[in-house]
């Protein structure tokens, strides 16, 4: 396992310090690393779910050294508001937080996406996973095997105008590229991992989810 200081994940472990949850490992490299590959007797945790979860370890750590309250759904239901697009209910919780000490803006921004997550785990702890007895899903594979050669386009686009001083930073930025589903009788859009683990693109407009066999 290396340290990258391009590494977003890195960088928030280290500046937030932070720590494993779990006594069994030393890191939370290696906790992240154990989810993602199923380790031992665990069951394998996807790229979406694990950055969930580091992002909310991420709060949790925040406020834990503001003395902030972490009982209950609290950090939760922050999380969802910091990930929303409500510009009230984030500016709200932003106010709670200043009066513990924490900014917002700060906060949101250490926040990693479920890409740079695969990246960290793929290339910074040379993580592999052994790929599934089921059936080859091909149609989810070659979604999956677009968004990383147009995330791969996008990042050596980024570092050839970093070099030519045309987007200072450009070279080491956060990149994440999502396919989004669109309902065709009304204005929801979501993300295609999501739409596909629930089975359905709107529920208002569209059928009941499908049964996991089924997908």
């Amino acid at each position: 396992m290396t340290t990258d200081a391009s590494c977003k994940v890195d960088r928030v472990i280290e500046t937030y310090g932070l720590t494993s949850a779990d006594p069994v490992f030393d890191s939370i490299d290696e906790g992240l690393l154990s989810r993602w590959t199923g380790a031992g007797e665990r069951s394998a945790v996807g790229y979406r779910s694990l950055t969930e979860w580091f992002n909310k370890r991420l709060l949790k750590t925040v406020y834990d050294d503001h003395g902030r309250d972490t009982l209950g759904a609290t950090v939760d239901s922050d999380y969802e508001v910091l990930q929303s697009d409500d510009e009230l209910v984030v500016a709200e919780l932003a106010e709670s937080l200043r009066a513990d000490g924490i900014d917002a803006d700060d906060l949101r921004g250490a926040l990693v996406s479920w890409g740079t997550m695969r990246t960290h785990l793929q290339d910074c702890l040379d993580g592999q996973k052994e790929p599934q007895t089921a059936t080859t899903d091909w149609e989810v594979e070659s979604v999956r095997k677009a968004i990383g050669v147009t995330e791969s386009k996008v990042e050596s686009a980024l570092s050839a105008l970093a070099q030519k001083e045309r987007l200072a930073g450009g070279g080491t930025a956060d990149i994440e590229v999502q396919v989004q589903l669109g309902c065709d009788a009304c204005p929801t859009r979501v993300p295609f991992d999501v739409a596909l683990e629930r089975g359905y693109v709107c529920e208002t407009h569209h059928a009941q989810p499908l049964s996991r066999d089924a997908r």
